[in-house]
């Protein structure tokens, strides 16, 4: 467990005293835990692009080739 000392706005501190008591947490590190959870998907995993898809979706219908050995292929033994 990684200890912080950190600085909020009053805002900030309110807000955090909602969340301890709309769910019944014992302290704000609980809240501040519960929130980085809440909003881990939102921040670490954007949406792709339409266009990205797209894209993506026009290759994997493309012609395959197989190769017996990948290092040998691309040059990667010496």
């Amino acid at each position: 467990m990684v200890k912080a000392i950190v600085k909020i706005d009053e805002r900030a501190n309110r807000i955090l005293n909602i969340v301890k008591a709309k769910y019944g947490l014992t302290d704000k590190s609980q809240a501040i835990n519960l929130m980085a959870r809440q909003f881990e998907s939102a921040i670490l995993e954007p949406e792709l692009r339409p266009e990205f898809i797209k894209e993506m979706k026009r290759t994997e219908r493309e012609k395959t080739i197989k190769i017996k050995d990948f290092a040998k292929e691309f040059g990667l033994k010496k």
